[in-house]
């Protein structure tokens, strides 16, 4: 695998960025040069929560060595405490992790376009952001997955009376029925005639979150979404994370595992 640290500037957020990119080895490759008829990989995009940033999951897990034997690119991308939203009073985070994120990497990396190959994957915060990204864009991601993700903010806003979290989603009363609710996006995704990402969905039984997660996991199951789920006895913390990212990449649709 191979490591890169990219700088650049973002037309949505109008200022200069960071992400962390691995790639599968290739001979002598470059930021940029990624012409050619050669192999376009698939991608991970992973994403971070609501006190960490960009260079979180290289810190806290073995992610570039779990990576390694799947092919797998990886692509973690830095939002700061935007909840991955087009924020009511700051950047354009959801257009930037969205739109723009997918179109950088790949002019730098052999990252393939194709549907199938395309994945995201967070916890907590970034829990909320993967989530958001499959059910929002269903015809651009195969697979989403949740780690011990903030599910269920319509309730956790009405809890909070919180300057930052209105900066992010504006008034409390207007997030239910909105793009930013993770359950109307599910609703959506139920009654249209696209195609439906597979969900990987976890919370350790002793997490702050995890009302908040069964509240989600029920919900969706009524509309009939289908969702692998895995709980067992843990808390909002590395150690659990770094467990379940492995059984997120065991759980990947790679078209590898496939045999094709």
């Amino acid at each position: 695998m191979a490591l890169f640290l990219c700088d650049f500037f973002s037309d949505a957020l109008k200022m200069s960025c960071s992400m962390y990119v691995i790639v599968p080895q290739q001979p002598n490759l470059k930021v940029g040069e990624n012409e050619g008829g050669g192999r376009k990989y698939p991608t991970l995009y992973l994403l971070h929560g609501l006190s960490d940033d960009h260079t979180i999951w290289l810190r806290r897990t073995s992610i570039e060595r779990y990576a390694a034997p799947l092919g797998l690119a990886v692509v973690m991308p830095n939002v700061h405490r935007s909840f991955y939203t087009d924020m009511a009073h700051g950047n354009r985070y959801w257009t930037f992790v969205s739109d723009e994120l997918p179109a950088v990497a790949r002019s730098f990396f052999p990252l393939s376009e194709a549907r199938e190959d395309n994945f995201v994957a967070g916890l907590s915060m970034g829990g909320y952001g993967a989530f958001k990204l499959a059910l929002s864009h269903p015809d651009r991601y195969a697979a989403g997955a949740s780690l011990s993700g903030a599910l269920n903010m319509a309730n956790r806003l009405d809890a909070l009376d919180s300057r930052e979290m209105r900066d992010v989603f504006g008034e409390p009363s207007e997030f239910r029925g909105s793009p930013n609710d993770l359950f109307h996006l599910a609703q959506e995704l139920a009654e249209g005639k696209g195609p439906r990402p597979k969900l990987f969905q976890c919370c350790g039984t002793e997490d702050f979150l995890y009302e908040d997660n069964q509240a989600f996991l029920e919900y969706a199951r009524k509309l009939g979404l289908e969702i692998h789920y895995e709980e067992e006895a843990g808390s909002h913390e590395w150690g659990y994370w770094d467990m379940k990212i492995q059984s997120v990449l065991k759980w990947l649709p790679l078209k590898t595992r496939e045999g094709e």
